[in-house]
C-alpha cells in the first residue's frame, strides 16, 4: 500500500501529464476552454501514466530477455530533457517502420558532441531535437544492433515512453535500471500502478 506522500507525488505527476497534453491541444485550437477542464479532470481521475508493451529481441540483453518481455512503460508528456534522461531505457518509433516500436538505451541528447571510434568519421553535435540511442547487448556487432550506429540520430519526438519495469517470466521480473533522475521520478508511479499479476496475465511465452 502506497504512503500518503507517495500518492501526492503520483497525483502531481498525473496532473502535470494531463495539463501538458491538454494545453498542447488547446494551443493548437483543437479544444475549447470547457473541454480543456474536462479532459484534465478525466485524465486526473481515470487515466493512467503507464501502459504494457511487449518486446522481443536480443538488442537489450541481458537487461531484457531475448525470448520476450512484458514491459511497464511510463508515458512521457513531452519527450525532452526535462522528462527523459541519458541512461534511460526508452520506447521509440522505429525510424524505418512507423508501425513498429523499439526499446533502446538513450545515450546522448541534443547538444552532445558525438565522436566515433573510427577516425575516418568526423565528430558532430546533435541538433536541438536529436538524440542517440544504442542497444545494450555487447555481443552484437554495431551493424547487427540496429540502433543509432546504423540508422543515425533520431528525433526526440519519436520517443513515446520509458520502460520502468520488466517481466521476463512470472518469476523473473523487476524494475528497469534507468538513470537516477528517472528512478526518482518513476518511484511513485511504480508504487501505485505496478500490477505484476496483470503483467503476468498479458505475458506472451
Amino acid at each position: 500500500m502506497a504512503s500518503i506522500s507517495t500518492w501526492f507525488r503520483y497525483l502531481a505527476h498525473k496532473l502535470e501529464y494531463s495539463l501538458t497534453l491538454s494545453v498542447k491541444s488547446y494551443r493548437k485550437e483543437k479544444i475549447s476552454d470547457r473541454e480543456l477542464l474536462g479532459i484534465v479532470c478525466k485524465n486526473l481521475f481515470h487515466g493512467r501514466l503507464t501502459y504494457l508493451h511487449w518486446d522481443k529481441g536480443q538488442e537489450m540483453a541481458p537487461t531484457m530477455a531475448t525470448h520476450g518481455n512484458t514491459l511497464l512503460v511510463r508515458k512521457l508528456p513531452i519527450p525532452d530533457a526535462r522528462y527523459v534522461f541519458v541512461g534511460d531505457a526508452v520506447i521509440l518509433k522505429d525510424p524505418n517502420k512507423s508501425d513498429k516500436y523499439l526499446v533502446r538505451r538513450l545515450a546522448a541528447i541534443p547538444g552532445c558532441e558525438m565522436v566515433s571510434t573510427d577516425l575516418k568519421d568526423e565528430p558532430f553535435v546533435l541538433e536541438h531535437d536529436q538524440c542517440w540511442v544504442v542497444a545494450e547487448n555487447q555481443e552484437l556487432k554495431p551493424k547487427e544492433a540496429y540502433d543509432s550506429r546504423t540508422f543515425g540520430p533520431i528525433s526526440m519526438g519519436d520517443i513515446v515512453g520509458r520502460a520502468i519495469y520488466c517481466l521476463r517470466t512470472a518469476v523473473d521480473h523487476g524494475p528497469v535500471n534507468n538513470s537516477c533522475d528517472a528512478i526518482h521520478e518513476d518511484s511513485s508511479v511504480l508504487a501505485v500502478e505496478l500490477d505484476v499479476e496483470e503483467m503476468t496475465k498479458n505475458h506472451k511465452a
